[in-house]
This record gives structure tokens, sequence and C-alpha cells, in this order.
């Protein structure tokens, strides 16, 4: 923690980005800002980008290995090792290891910045996005470690060995900073909003207002489980009260910046895991597969959206076994289905990827709207539940280049229809599931650890056959600076400690 408050130091009055052209070079240094006092709307632009970065990049690659949707070639058997077998310690590791507790507090401090800049110019749109923001990000750290620092983070040296506070707090506390900032974009004066700064909502007040209402709703369905009732009608019916509503159809949170077809300038998704800006196939591209049990959920229910995710294998569509430690030859890249791109789809967009220059995808309508159906079958919000599911598999197909006229056939099926089924939540979850496929994927490894569902099978290479992972181990530099808060939370192991909500 000492080391994101001397950040914290360099960061004050300066930002990490400078236009445009420099905020879409993904391979800039985040933690290495210009010396330069950026104005909020650069300040916004820059946050946004940084967020969505790793909500794509680091944290979709997590929640696809682990939510059950990824797995790797035969080539890439030595790949994502770590993911495979569970590893805390390496995860953890200050130098290799996979670093959502730096980035996701980096993220924190630039929304603080736009925060205190906002606050000192009296401009209440921009300080009520960061805390829209800041409550989202607080709640990423939570899904992902459980206990951390809330009120003493992102004060500099005021607390330089900040206090932990437990996770179901430190979600209240971002619900109610989520309120607040939805209260102040509410108030901000006509002609007070971002414009083209704003790179997901164009300063949009009431889409801004949805989407806090939308990430509160995901909060509470969260903790479904939880033995927290009480809490939670409570907080549907400020947002009731507060009237605005949930992203709906149509109302996608989607960043686009203005990516390009320039190296590094590229929608980092697609520079990932597809192709580079000379065409050529990425290491993901050729190595990350799509596992068995994902293929087979799709062809249970003779779903159109496969043939736009995959690249068939003669006439069929082939996985591999998450976490497989043998090099088979069923099990080899031209033996299974990789990604399609538009080079595989007679350059036409395919579901995943449609362009290099391609929005990237904060939150999609259709996740909202599968909230909204979990919801209403609980008997939390009105409207119908059945209504809810159907539009959000429509807007599934829709994203994923699936044409309308598809869904009436689709959705007769038994094991679709919503009238026919007899565990109406558990239907829900599976057609939320089959539509957020590395899109959205850690929100899939939290459905499993909430609900058990889909019924996942196990990484091949896990240390046991029933030792799930349920969070990530503090971070070596957490552990060096900041141990003895962190040894106040007692253990952080992978695979028998869960975060608050996970019962």
């Amino acid at each position: 923690m000492k080391k994101l408050i001397k950040m914290a130091f360099c960061l004050l009055g300066i930002f990490t980005f400078t236009a445009c052209s420099d905020f879409l070079d993904v391979n800039n240094n985040p933690n290495a800002p210009i010396s330069e006092n950026l104005p909020l709307s650069a300040k916004l632009s820059a946050a946004l980008v940084s967020s969505v970065n790793q909500e794509t990049g680091q944290l979709n690659q997590i929640g696809a290995f682990w939510g059950g949707y990824w797995g790797t070639t035969s080539e890439g058997i030595n790949n994502f090792v770590d993911l495979k077998t569970y590893n805390g310690p390496a995860i953890r590791h200050q130098r290799d290891g996979i670093p959502v507790w730096e980035n996701g507090y980096t993220n924190l401090l630039y929304y603080q910045l736009i925060r205190e800049q906002a606050t000192t110019e009296g401009v209440l749109f921009y300080s009520g996005v960061a805390k829209i923001m800041q409550g989202w990000h607080f709640m990423r750290l939570v899904d992902v470690y459980n206990n951390l620092p809330f009120d003493d983070a992102l004060q500099g040296t005021v607390h330089p060995t900040p206090r932990y506070e437990d996770g179901k707090t430190v979600y209240e506390k971002s619900v109610n900073m989520i309120t607040e900032g939805i209260n102040e974009i509410k108030n901000a004066p006509a002609g007070t909003t971002a414009g083209a700064d704003d790179i997901m909502f164009k300063g949009d007040k009431t889409l801004w207002v949805k989407f806090g209402n939308t990430v509160k709703l995901r909060a509470l369905i969260r903790q479904s489980e939880a033995g927290n009732q009480a809490y939670i009608t409570s907080e549907i019916q400020k947002i009731q009260s507060e009237g605005t509503g949930y992203l709906g159809v149509g109302d996608n949170a989607f960043i686009q910046p203005g990516y390009l077809s320039t190296a590094g300038k590229l929608n980092p998704f697609w520079e990932s895991n597809y192709k580079t800006v000379q065409g050529v196939s990425t290491a993901n591209h050729q190595d990350i597969r799509p596992t068995v049990f994902l293929i087979n959920k799709y062809k249970e229910r003779n779903d159109p959206r496969l043939a736009n995710l995959f690249v068939s294998v003669g006439t069929d569509y082939k996985g591999v076994l998450f976490g497989n430690p043998n090099a088979e030859t069923e099990y080899e890249r031209a033996n299974t289905s990789a990604f399609k791109g538009p080079a595989e789809n007679g350059n036409k967009p395919a579901a995943l990827f449609k362009s290099a220059t391609q929005p990237s995808v904060m939150m999609g309508s259709f996740e909202s709207l599968f909230l909204q159906a979990e919801a209403a079958q609980r008997g939390w919000i009105t409207g119908s539940a059945k209504g809810f599911y159907e539009q959000a598999i429509q807007e599934s197909f829709k994203y994923m280049e699936v044409a309308a006229s598809t869904f009436t056939t689709y959705n007769a099926q038994p094991i679709v229809n919503f009238d026919q089924a007899t565990d109406k939540i558990e239907r829900i979850i599976e057609q939320k599931w089959l539509s957020l496929n590395s899109i959205s994927s850690l929100e899939a490894w939290s459905d499993f650890r909430r609900l058990g569902i889909p019924a996942l099978p196990n990484s091949l290479d896990a240390p046991t056959r029933t030792t799930f992972p349920h969070r990530f181990m503090y971070p070596e530099s957490e552990r060096q600076t900041n141990n003895e808060e962190a040894n106040k939370q007692g253990a952080d192991e992978i695979t028998t400690n869960k975060v608050w909500w996970d019962k």
C-alpha cells in the first residue's frame, strides 16, 4: 500500500495520459505519468479507458478461465499455468503475478484525483461519475480479495498503513458512494456535464444514473445468498424511489475513445486475443480455446451464437479440457475451434471480434436485463422476469451478430423457454452465462461462486478434484508494506477462504 501512496503523490495535479493519441496507447506505463496539469475532460477519458482495459483484459481473462469458458491447446499447455493450477503464491507474486490489487487501486487513485479537482472547480457531473466508478472498482476488489482498505485508502501519507474493512462493509460503503454520485449527476447544472470526453455516455445524465443503479443492482444480486435481505430490500426501495431505473434494451455501457488501426491503438481485447495490426494471429488466438463444456452447452440448445463465436473444425465445433496437463493430439490447434473474427467470417463482424476499432464493453445491456430478470424472479423489483429474460437473450443475439428472426425458434425449445423451466433462477443464470462468454467473464465466475450455476467441471490440474478457486491472496507488495493489517484478515488461501458473499 505504501507504493500506492507514493503513486498518489506522483499523480497529484497530473495524470497518466495527455491526449487521445496517448490514452489509446495501451503500451504506455500507467505508473509513469507526465508532469502536466490536465483538465477534467482529459482525465475522465483516460480514467475510463484504464477502467475498461482492466475489465476486458485482466479481469475478463481470470473469469474466462475460472468461469468455465477458456482452456488452452496442447501446444499452449504451458500457458496460464498459475490459473490452471490455482497457484495462489505465484498469482500474488510481485513481479510475475496478476496485479489486480495494484491496478484496481491505481484506477481508484485516478478517480480520486478527478473527484478532488471536480470539487475544487464545483463541477458536480465529474465528481458524480468518479464516485460511481470508484464504487465499481472497490467492489471489484472485494470480489477478488474480500477485505481491504476503504476509508483509509487514497489519502497519501495520512494513513501509510491503511486499515482494512470487511468486504460487506466495503460493499455497503461503495453502494452509498454510487448513490452520492447519482445525486451529484442529477443535480449538475445544465451546461456543466461532459461532452465527447465522456467516452461512455457522451454526458448523458440519464444513462449515467441508469448505469449507477445497475451497478448497485449487481451488488445486491451478488449477496443473494448472504442472508442480508433487509439491507437488499432497503436499497432496492431507494433505487425505486430515485425513479430512473436500470440500463435497458439498447442501453450499452460501451467505451469508444476512438480506437485506430495503428499498433498500440487498436481495441485492446482485439489486439490481445485476435490479430495484431499486421493481421497476424496473436499467441492467445492461437492457443486459447473454448472448453468442451462451453461448446456442449451451446450445442444442447442449438444455439445460433456458436457459429459466430468459433471456427468449426470440419462440420463440428471442438473444445478443450480446462487445465489438461497432457498434450494430446485431439486438443491441438488444428483440431480445435479458435475464436472467429472477420478474417474467418467473410470479412463480416463476428460475435466477439467485429473490427480492430470496435468499442470496449464495460457492461452490456444483456447483463443488466439478466440482473433485472433475477431480481424480478426473486420478487425484489416489479416487472416480468420472463420479459427481462427474453429481452436479455435478444440483446445478446444482437451483440453477437445473430439474426433477430432466430429468437422465436430458439426460445421455443424446452431447454431455453422460461415458462418450461422448473428452476427459473437456474434458467436465467444459464443464459446469462452463455451471453457473458468472454465479454464480462468475471461475472460468470462470481455467479458460479454464488450459486454453483452452471455446474462447471474442475481444472484437470487442480490441487484436488473438489477444490475450486474462491479468491486471490493479498499480493506480495501489500504483504511487504502493510502486513500487520493484512494479517488481521486471517487466511487468504485461494481454494479454502471465501469472499464475504460466497456462501
